[in-house]
């Protein structure tokens, strides 16, 4: 555990208070949450699916852009979730789909465009067809604003092997720590696995444990996955089944039993609320997914509804709507500075000079 001294947080956590470190850098202090989860879980924490381009339904950024990394530090969210490739001669980049045509003014595979190329490519903004000024970022342009200030979930479209140049870019930064990389987990066979896998990348990252509920039911396991990873974090898919229906009781993977296991392992329970592509709302969250909390304007049923079931949490391409709502309702601690001193720290300058 890193030592962030100086200042003194106090949270209430059952029938006693807790102490925890809050000074030193916006990361080291979301760390220090993201790591003391049972110390924390009156304050739930909030990740940008593909750094959080959306407000009240409409595309404000383009995804995984710099903008929408600013916005997400200014909002005052912990974390990020970015889409990890790479160019065709190598270089790692922030991209999801495997082709340019949805994202982006250009046309064709990602993997046959060397980054030269790639860097005459302009991200546009899903839904408006607006082309911003924006080329495409490299994974070491995004990580170095947001060093310091925000946690980065890697989400790896390349092989497991690719996340070795991932953890050893993050290091040489000197951020590994806020990097966080992920996996999914289904038998003790697959763990034994991603286990082996892992041990390759080296030490200091963060790995959080994926689990589907059409392949995990037992909270035995689940607690066991936590256990071998020593996991701060477990994210938890309740897949949408009839298009017409609401989980009621966010199923297996959100049970008192896995509650309890989250509690004895000291983690984080995760949700997905953000939406997938030509998929009904809440696909990954029981029906109980951003449309309803925003567009539909439930939140409660939503956010709230998730909260209740443990959620300390949640990945959302509506971070400012979360973030006021669990604000509201008593759910988000104030951390040492104001997310606007962090913002107001941020200019192009800390992008380093393209490397094309």
């Amino acid at each position: 555990m890193r030592a962030v001294l100086a200042g003194v947080a106090t949270f209430v956590f059952g029938l006693g208070a807790i102490s925890v470190a809050h000074s030193g850098s916006r990361a080291e202090q979301i760390l220090e949450r993201f790591e003391n989860a049972n110390q924390c879980r009156d304050h739930v924490m909030v990740v940008a699916h593909r750094a959080g381009g959306l407000q009240d339904g409409k595309a404000r950024f383009a995804e995984n852009s710099m903008a929408s990394l600013r916005n997400a530090i200014a909002l005052g969210a912990e974390m990020v979730e970015i889409d990890v490739r790479r160019s065709g001669d190598g270089q790692l980049i922030v991209m999801h789909d495997s082709w340019l045509d949805r994202t982006t003014d250009c046309e064709g595979e990602v993997a046959a465009r060397a980054m030269d190329e790639l860097r005459k490519c302009r991200l546009v903004v899903e839904g408006t067809g607006a082309v911003t000024a924006e080329p495409v970022p490299t994974l070491q342009e995004f990580l170095a604003v947001a060093k310091g200030r925000i946690l980065v979930n890697l989400d790896n479209k390349l092989e497991t092997a690719d996340l070795v140049d991932m953890v050893a870019l993050a290091r040489a930064m000197g951020m590994v720590e806020q990097v966080v990389v992920k996996a999914n987990l289904w038998s003790p066979e697959r763990v034994a696995s991603v286990k082996a896998t892992m041990a390759g990348v080296g030490q200091g990252f963060q790995f959080m444990p994926i689990m589907a509920d059409d392949a995990v039911r037992d909270p035995v396991f689940v607690e066991a996955a936590g256990k071998a990873f020593a996991a701060n974090a477990v994210e938890m898919i309740t897949w949408r089944g009839d298009a017409d229906k609401m989980t009621v009781s966010g199923g297996p993977l959100f049970s008192a039993k896995v509650k309890a296991a989250s509690v004895r392992g000291n983690w984080h329970i995760w949700v997905d609320t953000h939406a997938i592509v030509n998929k009904p709302g809440g696909f990954l969250s029981g029906g109980r997914g951003d449309e309803l909390a925003v567009a539909a304007g439930f939140p409660n049923e939503v956010f709230g509804f998730w909260v209740e079931r443990g959620a300390t949490m949640i990945q959302t391409d509506e971070p400012r709507a979360a973030i006021e709502w669990l604000a509201e309702n008593g759910y988000r601690v104030p951390y040492a500075d104001a997310p606007e001193s962090v913002a107001s720290a941020i200019s192009e300058a800390d992008v380093p000079a393209p490397t094309n």
